[in-house]
């Protein structure tokens, strides 16, 4: 129908497809029941879809706004039958998805924009981080580039025990200091280390912990300043992590964190145990922040580069 403009490899595509199943799952059929036995879409068909977005915690101002692009679609074309409702929530869908999305960027294989690329995981206990991190390196040393990893989360001792696991696993180096450690100290020997190492990468995690603001704020700033004395245009990417299987609450902390720091790009975990994936759609179009990886599976492989279009085309798809 024209709206993919380039396919995953069959495995990445067939790990997306299951990593979504249980939202599609209950998506489609939601939507299957709003347009049983009508031959148009009016303002019942709507109000169902509707309700459908929102359950599947797209929602209330995304799924508004989503309404709202159908209607104007119904009136330009004046008779919309079901059949095309399908096609034109897809495209709906993926046009707000697409904004800010740099899908070539998202590739670990694409040549990065500096070298040592410095990447800082902010996010809560609990959400994936230290998983997700271990991914990404994974993902990037089989991309072919050197990873160095950060221990900066010094407040929790499992969190550097868990750290040290994945870099074991991922056979990447790591930089970390005792529990209570200063975590600019850490982030400041982990650029360092990384340096003389001729590191592609350096992955820096930080504190799990939802404080207050203020605190959160002077923190992260902390680690931004002493980053910055190693490398002035560095961190070159804040990912925030964030777990989609809590629906609405992952909006809340997206709120509490883009205040906090400069939040430039986000991964969305845990999206295989969830019927709540439309999550994806609320948080993209609300903090217009690219989603640039999403975790669908326990494997090393199942954090993937965000693709809007094999998204929604998987979103859409049942499995036969």
């Amino acid at each position: 129908m024209g709206l993919f403009k380039k396919l995953f490899s069959r495995e990445e595509k067939e790990s997306l497809d299951k990593g979504l199943e249980k939202t599609k799952e209950s998506f489609l059929k939601k939507i299957g029941r709003a347009v049983a036995g009508k031959s148009e879409v009016d303002e019942e068909v709507l109000d169902q879809l509707e309700e459908a977005l929102v359950s599947a915690d797209v929602g209330v101002d995304t799924t508004v706004r989503i309404i709202q692009r159908i209607e104007k679609r119904v009136a330009r074309d004046k008779y919309l039958n079901t059949d095309e409702l399908n096609d034109i929530l897809q495209e709906e869908i993926a046009g707000m998805l697409d904004s800010g999305v740099n899908k070539e960027q998202n590739g670990f294989e694409t040549p990065l924009p500096a070298k040592p690329y410095v990447i800082l995981v902010v996010g809560v206990n609990g959400v994936g981080k230290t998983t997700t991190i271990g991914k990404l390196a994974y993902q990037y040393k089989k991309a072919g580039k050197s990873v160095l990893l950060g221990a900066a989360d010094t407040f929790r001792a499992a969190a550097v025990d868990q750290l040290t696991v994945w870099s074991e696993r991922a056979d990447v180096p790591i930089v970390k200091q005792a529990m209570g450690s200063d975590p600019g100290a850490v982030a400041f020997d982990s650029v360092q280390s990384g340096i003389s190492k001729n590191a592609d990468v350096i992955i820096i995690d930080t504190a799990g912990r939802l404080h207050n603001k203020r605190h959160l704020m002077d923190e992260l700033g902390k680690i931004h300043r002493v980053v910055k004395k190693v490398i002035p245009d560095a961190p070159h990417e804040v990912l925030l992590v964030l777990d989609g299987s809590t629906g609405q609450n992952a909006l809340e902390q997206a709120k509490q964190f883009t205040t906090a720091t400069n939040v430039t790009a986000l991964a969305i975990t845990k999206l295989d145990g969830t019927a709540k994936g439309g999550v994806v759609l609320a948080i993209a179009d609300q903090f217009k922040i690219p989603v640039k990886y999403i975790g669908i599976g326990e494997k090393m492989e199942d954090l993937q580069p965000f693709d809007p279009h094999e998204f929604v085309h998987s979103l859409f798809t049942l499995n036969s």
